[in-house]
């Protein structure tokens, strides 16, 4: 099952939610839901905000567990 792997990005580069919320220009629940896995769906858009916040890949975004 693929999870994100985000809150790991973040830790490892001293960054926190709050940052990568203004980042993104999105709001903190969102976020929150990516960070705990607790998202079901999410939209292209934000996978590609996550993305250019982040200095990532998409495939940097998710791990298999």
């Amino acid at each position: 099952m693929l999870q994100f792997n985000v809150q790991s990005l973040l830790d490892r580069e001293g960054k926190t939610r709050y940052w990568l919320v203004k980042q993104m220009g999105t709001d903190y629940a969102t976020v929150n839901k990516i960070c705990d896995n607790a998202s079901k769906s999410v939209r292209i858009d934000t996978l590609e905000r996550l993305m250019k916040a982040l200095d990532c890949e998409v495939q940097d975004l998710f791990t298999e567990e």
